[in-house]
């Protein structure tokens, strides 16, 4: 199983130039090794990108995403490092998901499928990432 951030995702959906032909092949390399999983946050983050939610649906069916809750222990974890972040002086806005799928990732040791390694890097040392190289 690996989870699945959501700016691979929206590689595909915008047919991005730079990354879409990368993120479809990690893509496509990690379903070989088992289930592709998204969790809410990142089912929430894809949702600004369409009209209806049938529509959404039909992309994660599409993709052969399964959607898992994020587990109680997830979350509390991502509430503790959000805390360690701001306390280090992070913004407020627009980062509280990342700590969400970073948690998620860690405490169901799935690897991570993303672009976006920094928080992740930082704040969940133990995530397998399979991340483009710097």
């Amino acid at each position: 199983m690996t989870l699945i951030d959501t700016n691979v995702l929206l590689d595909l959906v915008t047919d991005d130039p730079r990354w879409a032909a990368w993120s479809i092949e990690q893509l496509e390399a990690a379903s070989l090794r088992g289930p592709l999983l998204i969790n809410d946050a990142v089912y929430a983050e894809l949702s600004v990108r369409y009209a209806r939610i049938e529509d959404l649906d039909a992309f994660v069916e599409a993709a052969g995403l399964e959607v898992a809750a994020i587990p109680r222990a997830a979350l509390f974890l991502a509430g503790k490092a959000f805390t360690r972040y701001r306390r280090s002086g992070g913004t407020r806005g627009g980062v509280l998901p990342d700590f969400f799928i970073g948690a998620h990732a860690a405490v169901g040791g799935l690897p991570l499928l993303t672009r976006d390694v920094g928080r992740y890097r930082t704040y969940f040392p133990s995530l397998t990432l399979i991340a483009p190289l710097a």
